[in-house]
């Protein structure tokens, strides 16, 4: 499946934009070479703002979702990081129709149980997830009209002053 022309006419004027605090990032339906890219770019944008083993971990659980994304689903991606103060969200969209994917429609993160955990770690692949469960700070599925966003937000940047999100303090 294909972004619909709404969607694609409202990210068109941003994307593969960087801004200082921002990050957005439009990959094509199966380019799993954009991974690295999105990495690299991840990279740039924590520079300076991270010490690098959060950097790294940023890249990680970017590189897995984006790569969920891109393998589940038949459709485009889009990635957005922002970083807000001493914090860095990361949010990858994909376009799948409804009751695909990571939970289906109108998911949210959900505690996996040992057994899930132990399950999952004797797999190959399906690591996605219990990696961004494990490292994220926070993280979650938001459902839209046309496909979700899985997202994770990392905490305790080296404090360089970025755009607010809501219910940031002032």
């Amino acid at each position: 499946m294909t972004m619909n022309r709404q969607t694609v006419a409202e990210l068109r004027g941003a994307r593969s934009r960087t801004g200082d605090d921002r990050l957005l990032r439009e990959v094509g339906a199966a380019d799993l070479r954009s991974v690295a890219e999105v990495r690299h770019a991840l990279r740039a944008l924590l520079d300076g703002r991270a010490e690098p083993d959060r950097s790294a971990t940023a890249e990680l659980l970017t590189s897995e979702l984006l790569a969920n994304a891109l393998v589940h689903t038949d459709g485009e991606a889009v990635v957005t990081a922002v970083v807000s103060g001493r914090r860095l969200r990361v949010e990858v969209r994909d376009f799948a129709e409804r009751g695909g994917g990571i939970g289906g429609v109108g998911a949210v993160a959900r505690s996996a149980s040992a057994a899930d955990d132990e399950e999952a770690g004797q797999r190959t692949s399906g690591r996605g997830l219990l990696l961004v469960r494990a490292l994220a700070d926070a993280w979650g599925v938001r459902a839209h009209d046309v496909g979700k966003s899985v997202w994770f937000e990392l905490e305790g940047l080296t404090g360089a002053e970025g755009l607010r999100l809501d219910g940031d303090a002032a």
